[in-house]
């Protein structure tokens, strides 16, 4: 009876399925769809998200490929027969041969050879087409993705835009990959401000992908969470190393974040070298700096070896030098001053007063009636008598002040005052500063700045201040440095030897330094020694080991 029913209705189309009206509105081309919210899971949100705006070819994302494991070598296991027993496996028969598998011949007749083993073979159009490689924790799960590899295909605004709807949603993602990408100033842009929506990206590489701003430091901004950055092969000029190097410290403002920068390949002259060591006169963060493959010469290197070294403040780092001073002299003031120790020692001092010493500051209100009539009832010759008394005491403090002033002035010039018998020295403007940075220095909670350090008067009024040993690896190969900068260099790993061996807290300073291929001769006497120290310096390095004839060899010589 229900079914003859329904058949009823059915021909008489009053009878629609519930997700008849349903899908009928989904399949409206005229509906905008709804915005993607991304989950976090990358191929799936990488994948809807290029639907829906339209792209006629999406790239795949696929895992990275890596090396297949090498096979590892069959062991023979020797078993080994118990005494007493009689071996059977000696008097059965042997096992039949294994036939040989059949090998396809080549047209002369020649075996033909088996495919790798270390590798994978691919068609060579699916090789060149665009993809996106990653890296997972877990293969089975989306989730995972820390990694993020792009190469050899144009990154666009839309791929970017749909990036930048994906990676901030990718908790685990740590190291993105971009090269030979094609950014332009439009997309670098957008991908700088992509940069701080991932809290947990680390490594950020950004190679031959030349930029005609060279805005390359957007990259490195004060809220960018990246520590290690390469910029290689970009075509960086002393333009965009300008930039960088403001980038990574000033007077007023030094990176405490980045800790490696890449910059091999690119265009960096003599000139774009001096802003890298204006920024690492005040930056004590990086500690790999790498500027191989460049135009770099003597006077570049020069330029760099003065920081290792000592070098004397500019007027604009003293005055800030100063301000820090006057900021950090004035924090301790005001923290001695809410302290409650100090708080009753002033309620005592104040107890402990005479009456005739003690403050008689009013608050702002009338005098009370006591006080008014006293006053009203004092004669003629007690005011008289009050007013000269006054004028007397008057002169007797502006004498006494005088003679404080004058004894002061004495004291300060012969560098000591007497106090009771006791003579203490008076403190200079040295003094003052030694007792505030050590005061900063004890305090380990906060980041101290590198004009805060211990410095050295001169008698000129020039200031010296230690130079950078935070620096441990700086790579120099393939440039044009020659003998003079090779000496310079030399003589500034010298002082920072020395430094170390007296003050174990500066740090050891630049460990290792390559000057590969540039224009010194490796007999260089200078060079020599610049590569005899940093030998010593590497904590890497292994002296070799001689074999017992050489080392009688080297006794009969």
């Amino acid at each position: 009876m229900g079914k003859r029913i329904e058949k009823a209705f059915a021909k008489d189309g009053k009878v629609q399925s519930a997700s008849g009206p349903q899908s009928a509105h989904e399949d409206d081309p005229n509906r905008t769809p709804e915005p993607h919210v991304c989950t976090g899971h990358f191929h799936t949100d990488f994948t809807e998200l290029c639907k829906r705006s339209g792209m006629v070819v999406i790239p795949t994302v696929v895992p990275r490929p890596r090396r297949p494991p090498s096979p590892q070598p069959v062991a023979v296991i020797e078993e080994k027969t118990k005494p007493g027993r009689k071996d059977d496996k000696k008097n059965a028969p042997p096992p039949p041969p294994e036939p040989e598998p059949e090998t396809d011949l080549t047209e002369n007749g020649e075996p033909k050879e088996p495919p790798p083993k270390t590798y994978t073979m691919k068609d060579k159009f699916e090789y060149f087409k665009p993809c996106v490689q990653v890296e997972m924790d877990n293969p089975d799960k989306q989730e995972t993705v820390t990694e993020v590899f792009i190469r050899g295909w144009r990154v666009d605004v839309p791929m970017i835009n749909i990036f930048k709807q994906c990676w901030p949603k990718m908790d685990k993602l740590h190291s993105i990959t971009l090269w030979n990408t094609g950014l332009t100033d439009e997309t670098l842009e957008i991908l700088a401000s992509i940069i701080p929506m991932c809290a947990n990206l680390r490594n950020l590489s950004v190679e031959g992908s030349p930029v005609k701003s060279e805005a390359f430091h957007l990259l490195m901004k004060e809220e960018s969470p990246v520590q290690h950055l390469s910029l290689r092969y970009n075509g960086i000029t002393d333009i965009g190393a300008e930039h960088l190097g403001k980038a990574l410290g000033t007077v007023q403002f030094q990176n405490m974040k980045l800790l490696t920068l890449n910059l091999n390949g690119n265009k960096i002259t003599d000139k774009g070298v001096q802003f890298f060591a204006t920024a690492l006169r005040t930056n004590r963060t990086l500690l790999c700096l790498g500027l191989a493959s460049n135009q770099i010469s003597d006077k570049g290197a020069i330029s760099l070896s003065k920081i290792f070294s000592q070098f004397p403040l500019t007027h604009e780092e003293i005055l800030e030098r100063r301000k820090l001073l006057s900021e950090k002299g004035g924090l301790e003031h005001q923290k001695s001053a809410m302290s409650p120790t100090n708080r009753r020692g002033d309620s005592r001092d104040r107890a402990d007063r005479p009456g005739s010493v003690r403050s008689s500051h009013t608050t702002g209100g009338k005098p009370g009636k006591s006080a008014k009539n006293k006053k009203d009832g004092k004669t003629a010759a007690d005011e008289k008598h009050d007013k000269t008394k006054g004028k007397k005491e008057q002169q007797d403090k502006t004498t006494k002040r005088a003679s404080v002033v004058a004894d002061t002035k004495s004291a300060a010039k012969k560098g000591a005052q007497t106090t009771k018998g006791v003579r203490t020295k008076v403190p200079s403007q040295q003094d003052t500063e030694h007792s505030i940075i050590s005061s900063e220095s004890t305090d380990s909670h906060e980041v101290i700045n590198p004009l805060l350090d211990m410095v050295e008067h001169l008698d000129n009024g020039v200031i010296i201040l230690s130079g950078n040993m935070t620096l441990i690896s700086l790579n120099l190969a393939y440039n044009k440095i020659g003998e003079e900068g090779v000496k310079a260099l030399w003589l500034a790993i010298g002082y920072q030897s020395s430094l170390a061996l007296f003050n174990n807290k500066s740090g050891g300073g630049l460990m290792r330094l390559n000057l590969n291929k540039n224009n010194i001769s490796k007999d260089s006497d200078s060079l020599q020694k610049l590569n005899a120290k940093m030998q010593m310096k590497d904590p890497f390095y292994q002296p070799p080991i001689h074999s017992p004839d050489q080392e009688s060899l080297k006794s009969k010589a």
